[in-house]
This record gives structure tokens, sequence and C-alpha cells, in this order.
């Protein structure tokens, strides 16, 4: 379960709006249902199967794309670009590092920082946090829980999370 008082001290009060990420466990391909805090459906993520590189489509719950994460080829380090409506938003891109994962970020001016392997970090701008995400942990497959500051950064922080996710899944971690 998510400790309350490390989301009230991470954004100073209780967060605006909360998302839970859920794995499907037997899926061919990289697939997630979003769930909102009454456990309706919000979003389908799916990566595609036979791509260069990871191509990953998030849809609304009547089943319209609504974004997509798309890996840059022919990059040292793995590197993704984030779409809504067909235009690129911004990217983002795993900077070499021997220890602990560090990414760039060209997207709303935003930044992250935290534990991404252990999956305890935040996405901030520059007037402090915009979403926590934490890792719940003793449920059948991966379930990621993402508190928003302000919800009208719902969608595109979720396509930043999904875009760290893939950073990370690139490199086999």
């Amino acid at each position: 379960m998510i400790d309350e008082s490390v989301i009230n001290l991470t954004f100073g009060r209780r967060a605006e709006m909360r998302l839970f990420i859920k794995q499907r466990v037997f899926s061919c391909t990289d697939s997630y249902d979003v769930y909102d805090e009454g456990g309706e459906a919000k979003y389908f993520v799916k990566a595609e199967f036979f791509t260069l590189g990871h191509q990953i489509h998030v849809y609304d719950w009547r089943q319209r794309e609504v974004g997509a994460i798309r890996q840059k080829l022919m990059t040292l380090m793995p590197q993704f670009e984030i779409e809504m409506n067909g235009m690129v938003l911004g990217e983002i891109q795993k900077k070499f590092t021997f220890f602990r994962p560090r990414y760039e970020v060209d997207f709303k001016e935003w930044h992250v920082e935290g534990d991404f392997l252990g999956w305890e970090y935040d996405v901030c701008d520059g007037r402090g946090p915009v979403v926590h995400i934490t890792k719940e942990f003793m449920h059948w497959g991966d379930t990621y829980v993402l508190d928003f500051a302000n919800p009208a950064d719902e969608l595109t922080g979720l396509l930043l999370v999904i875009a760290i996710d893939a950073a990370n899944c690139t490199n086999g971690q």
C-alpha cells in the first residue's frame, strides 16, 4: 500500500489525482491497463510486436489512440519521442552512467529525479513535483501508482512515465 505521508511530503498536500498502471501478466507484448482511483479503466497501453525499437501506443477507454512513444534508432543511448495527436511534444534520453539511471528530458520543461530502478521517483517542473511515481508490491504483475499534483498533467505525465519504463527496459533492466 502507498504511504500517504510520502505523497503529502512530496506535494505538501494530498495528490489531486491518482492513476494505477497494471501490467498484463499473460500478454505477448508489453501491455498495461491504466485505472483511476475508483477502478475505472482510463487508458490501455500496448507495444507493437514486430518493430525496430520500441513503438508504444496509448489508447483511451473508447480505444482511440491518444499518444505514442517511439524509440529513435541509431542513438548511443535509448532515446524516445513522445507524441500526442501525431505531433512530437518532446523527447527523453537515457544518459550514460555507471550506477544509477539518469535521464535528459526535453518535454514541458520537466525533469525527473529519484530511484528509477526502484520505481520511486518524481517528475518535476520549476515549481515542484508534477507526478510522484511508486511501485506497489504484493500484486500479480507489476502495479505502479502515479500521483498527480494537477489533473491537467494526466496524459502527458503518463506518456513520460511509459517512456522512462521503455528506456529502462531497453538495456535489459
